[in-house]
């Protein structure tokens, strides 16, 4: 009979041990959280400069067709309904909504450029609103 009080009154973990545990795993998430929101960061941006490349496609498609590029007043609107003073229009060049980037932001689109030597800007604001993503 006093063995099997003495088992069950070892049984389970002491205080310490948790405390062990859990101070464990709030290290090893503070180390790790940080490097797992920095890749996920680095990941947006990096599907924001792939996917302004693919509209970029998109609007030079649209500019073998129509002679041209959208004007800033179109704006991208203009690859998916057809503006009134363009006849030549063969679209709709992207299916659904106009594209937004990755943190859920209209792009930015410009035409003529404000940059020398590009045709059209065609920007995401980015994660904090102010870091400009543009056409290459």
């Amino acid at each position: 009979m006093q063995t099997s009080r003495h088992h069950q009154a070892e049984a389970g973990f002491t205080l310490l041990e948790l405390l062990v545990v859990i101070a464990i795993l709030g290290l090893l998430i503070g180390l790790v959280a940080p490097a797992a929101l920095r890749q996920l960061g680095g990941a947006r941006v990096s599907v924001a400069k792939q996917s302004i490349e693919r509209i970029g496609s998109v609007l030079d498609m649209y500019k073998l067709d129509t002679g041209h590029y959208p004007k800033s007043e179109q704006g991208l609107v203009a690859l998916i309904e057809r503006p009134s003073s363009v006849s030549s229009w063969n679209g709709p060049y992207v299916k659904g909504a106009v594209p937004v980037d990755p943190w859920n932001h209209s792009y930015t689109y410009r035409n003529p450029s404000s940059r020398a030597g590009r045709d059209y800007d065609l920007c995401s604001a980015g994660a904090s609103g102010t870091d400009a993503i543009c056409n290459p």
